[in-house]
């Protein structure tokens, strides 16, 4: 009877840190705990758009019988009786291992030192080439401009290290509707800096000369 009553109402039942709960079908584990009010470290996490899991940092403990593994809680699909652990031993390696790698990706980013510093992160053993970048190539500006504004207006640019958030060319764009989206998902505040090499002389094209 419980069975065909979760069937019929499409929820799942697991565990969060001890903690009962129960979940659509289609949620992910970190849509599930966020529901519940459980906190999972994210960066290229946004509700607006689809998630692509490309910072690993919000990594759990899945536990099924006998065996668990670490996966990418924005991504991992909830499943009946799954328990899930947010801050192992394991599960915080992993972050930190995460965190000095973005600290030498980013390290002028003040949200990134600050993150890296609650995990007990002050330094990085990785080499530093761009001393002055905050850009962790998350990728939200870009998802958010082409699935929310529906334009593409910006994308990643050069590859390896290299690779940047660019326009094409290098120059303003003018699919760039000045809408100001890719600065507010930003989460390291990079694109505010990037803004004007994005959108260009916005009053010659909308009449306003500033993003709203």
């Amino acid at each position: 009877m419980s069975d065909n009553k979760e069937k019929t109402d499409g929820l799942v039942s697991l565990v969060i840190d001890g903690q009962p709960v129960q979940a659509k079908e289609d949620w992910t584990v970190l849509e599930t705990a966020r529901h519940n009010h459980i906190h999972i470290p994210t960066l290229c996490y946004h509700e607006a758009v689809q998630a692509n899991g490309g910072c690993r940092l919000c990594v759990v403990e899945a536990k099924e019988g006998n065996w668990s593994k670490i996966v990418v809680s924005c991504l991992y699909p909830v499943k009946e009786g799954l328990q899930i652990s947010t801050s192992t031993a394991k599960v915080n390696n992993v972050r930190r291992w995460i965190l000095e790698m973005l600290l030498a990706e980013c390290p002028a980013s003040k949200e990134i030192r600050t993150l890296a510093e609650a995990y007990g992160v002050n330094s990085t053993r990785f080499k530093i080439d761009r001393p002055t970048e905050q850009c962790l190539l998350c990728g939200l500006c870009v998802r958010v401009c082409e699935e929310v504004v529906g334009v593409r207006a910006i994308s990643f640019g050069s590859r390896g290290v290299n690779k940047q958030v660019a326009t094409p060319y290098m120059v303003p764009n003018n699919a760039c509707v000045a809408c100001g989206s890719c600065v507010t998902v930003c989460p390291t505040g990079a694109m505010q800096a990037r803004l004007n090499m994005v959108r260009g002389n916005v009053s010659e094209r909308t009449g306003h000369g500033h993003a709203h």
